[in-house]
């Protein structure tokens, strides 16, 4: 029986799709560290996470009978992914689920900490009433500065022009320009025009403390920040320092450096008790229309994997997409080391068995190659065992249509 362990509860709807493909679901609300991720993974043939829990070498080491994994969310930064390709293990993540619900509470924050909203709320909470226009802005004719062009930052281009806002951008990427944004040749060139300042960057290791004295220095007097994307690519003490002086003038932050592994669990951070600071758990993507589009998209394409060998979307397998022809009996999915002359040596294997070959597909990225091959005759048992014991073979499966 295949099964998939599911950790920090993803929408339940990633059962439904599992149970049609004849996937038992084993759940865990909570994430796991090292090494109970490692017997929890006993008689696993899939993984299914969140943001909490790491996959790292070590796990992979340890379960080498996992087949995939899936991060149910965008980031992938939690998984050791070079250590994933070396064995065959397939990485699936949900790179555009969530995008919209991340924008969503971006706008919000940024409406809210240019009206000051938060503070009036605190005040009025308190038994205070102070009704005063001072500091409150309004947020048409204002540039928002957004670093990393990507899914998100370029939604959010679009939605902050509804607004009537200008936008800059700044990515170390090319990047299709969306709508009347414009580019930025530096990031000290959008700070010196920023009103606010909304990071979307991703979670790679060279992002760590991106974002600290030296770029806050930069801001614009009395411009608004948001961090909506990895707890490590900004110093919060640095952010806090700028607070209290109010240079900056308020501050939306969803992500930190170190987050509780559970809910429930203690808080503390230099942030707490700011004025006009936003503070929310992570929970940028965490709408229930989000978490039920990722449940879907996750969980579909690790089953197409598991059924088909499709590795449509991976963040880290070569790409192959698409089903086997009607007479296919068997698709035989080889990932291997990518070496001059696979292809001629596979075939050689096919040919000497007699396997009558159906179709076959072949993709390549970086070390690691990706070949499946459909068999509209009986399975070539020799040739699937010359094969599992070829140097250059790092994962073999042998998948059947019945």
């Amino acid at each position: 029986m295949t099964r998939a362990l599911l950790l920090e509860n993803p929408h339940s709807n990633a059962d439904a799709a599992f149970a049609r493909a004849g996937i038992e679901v084993v759940r865990h609300r909570g994430a796991l560290d090292e090494n109970d991720l490692i017997d929890a993974l006993d008689g696993i043939d899939i993984l299914g996470i969140r943001s909490k829990t790491e996959v790292t070498a070590k796990v992979l080491e340890a379960r080498p009978d996992l087949l995939a994994i899936g991060t149910f969310a965008i980031g992938t930064n939690q998984i050791d992914l070079e250590a994933a390709t070396n064995k065959g293990v397939a990485v699936f993540n949900a790179p555009y689920s969530n995008t919209r619900s991340v924008v969503e509470l971006a706008v919000g924050e940024i409406i809210s900490l240019s009206r000051r909203l938060s503070v009036q709320d605190k005040a009025l909470h308190q038994g205070i009433w102070e009704k005063s226009a001072i500091g409150s802005h309004e947020v048409r004719g204002r540039t928002l500065g957004i670093i990393g062009f990507g899914n998100i930052g370029m939604q959010l281009s679009v939605v902050a022009e509804a607004l009537g806002m200008r936008v800059v951008f700044y990515d170390t990427a090319e990047k299709l320009v969306i709508g009347n944004a414009r580019r930025m040749n530096s990031l000290e060139e959008l700070l010196e025009v920023a009103d606010v300042v909304s990071i979307h960057v991703d979670g790679r290791a060279e992002n760590k403390n991106f974002f600290g004295e030296k770029q806050f220095a930069m801001m614009k007097p009395g411009a608004i920040f948001l961090n909506l994307s990895r707890g490590f690519v900004v110093d919060v003490d640095a952010l806090a320092a700028r607070l209290k002086s109010g240079q900056i003038a308020g501050a939306g932050v969803d992500v930190f450096p170190t987050e509780p592994r559970s809910n429930g669990d203690s808080f503390e951070s230099v942030l707490t008790g700011l004025d006009n600071v936003i503070l929310t758990p992570h929970v940028g993507g965490s709408t229930e229309e989000a978490q039920r589009a990722i449940g879907l998209f996750v969980s579909e394409k690790l089953v197409s994997y598991f059924r088909k060998g499709d590795t449509d979307m991976s963040v880290n397998m070569p790409q192959i997409n698409g089903s086997p022809a009607h007479s296919s009996r068997y698709r035989i999915a080889w990932v291997h080391s990518n070496m001059p002359g696979a292809l001629a040596k596979v075939n050689q294997v096919f040919a000497e068995s007699g396997a009558n070959i159906d179709a076959q597909q072949l993709a390549t990225q970086g070390q690691v190659g990706y070949m499946v091959t459909d068999i509209a005759s009986n399975i070539p048992q020799d040739a699937v065992r010359t094969l599992s014991e070829s140097e250059l073979t790092i994962r073999l499966r042998v998948l059947s249509r019945d």
